[in-house]
């Protein structure tokens, strides 16, 4: 059986076609077809499909049943000794919806998750490598100029200092 990962209201849903769900409140009346094209991932028993963000031309597609809202919570806030009370209800609204069908687009690569994404990863983490390997040489040959700058430095200031000295010995 397929399934579907898809986003909406700021939320992810994990469902398959016939699951019943509540979502955030959607501008749709009763009875209104509504498609999701923010589909993060489609398994089937065979091969699965994961979106980089999301799966181009794949689509959810579900049936509103009712729109409502849900049971009040009550927001009780206090702080003691000072007085401080405010009571607050709240009701979220949402929309029912019945998912019907779970489609994409045949062009889309399905990809086994096992083989396919151990390869990918591998090919990513060997470019990693060469790359940090380009940015440390770099970095070495700064660092050891940098060491023959101090040491230089701390040559001349010495230099000076026993010259200094020499001078003051003369003069005594």
């Amino acid at each position: 059986m397929t399934s579907a990962i898809f986003e909406t209201g700021g939320k992810q849903y994990k469902v398959k076609e016939g699951d019943e769900l509540y979502i955030e409140k959607l501008d749709a009346e009763d009875n209104a077809k509504v498609k999701f094209d923010a589909v993060l991932a489609i398994f089937n028993e065979d091969s699965s499909t994961i979106g980089s963000p999301y799966i181009k031309g794949a689509t959810v597609t579900a049936k509103v049943i009712k729109s409502g809202k849900a049971k009040k919570i009550i927001v009780y806030k206090m702080l003691r000794r000072k007085g401080y009370r405010r009571k607050q209800g709240h009701r979220q609204p949402y929309t029912k919806v019945i998912i019907e069908k779970i489609s994409q687009k045949s062009t889309e690569k399905s990809t086994d998750t096992k083989k396919e994404a151990v390869k990918e990863v591998k090919e990513t983490a060997k470019t990693t490598e060469k790359v940090e390997k380009v940015e440390k040489a770099p970095a070495k040959a700064t660092a050891t100029k940098t060491a023959t700058a101090k040491t230089t430095a701390t040559k001349k200031a010495t230099t000076k200092t026993a010259a200094k000295a020499t001078d003051k010995s003369k003069e005594d």
